[in-house]
């Protein structure tokens, strides 16, 4: 995510455009360290869709990611697909876990927290 603290392991990548999920997630804030969506509600999340190579994802992504995420594949607004960075279930019930689905965009979210 731009200005996020792993935004540099995108390598240059360019962002295609900012885009919305269909409304079938659950949107969380972990420990408001990271966000992360999850495919059991019925919300709507802001994220953004970049021209990501593999090796990028391979190289770079994959290896910084926190333990709590795993690559997905999630619906977008339009119908279409898109990979995506998601919770794993097995974290689902985590204490450290805030639901932030009714703002459904990270940015805003963190806008409150002030």
């Amino acid at each position: 995510m731009r200005g996020g603290p792993l935004h540099h392991q995108l390598q240059g990548t360019p962002l295609l455009c900012v885009a919305r999920s269909a409304p079938k997630y659950r949107y969380f804030s972990v420990g408001d360290r990271f966000p992360a969506m999850h495919a059991s509600g019925t919300g709507s999340v802001v994220g953004e869709l970049y021209d990501l190579p593999l090796t990028v994802l391979r190289d770079h992504l994959l290896p910084a990611e926190p333990p709590e995420l795993e690559i997905g594949v999630v619906e977008l607004a339009d119908g279409s697909a898109a990979l995506a960075t998601v919770l794993r279930d097995a974290y689902l019930g985590s204490a450290e876990l805030t639901d932030i689905t009714a703002v459904g965009d990270w940015r805003a979210y963190l806008g409150r927290k002030g």
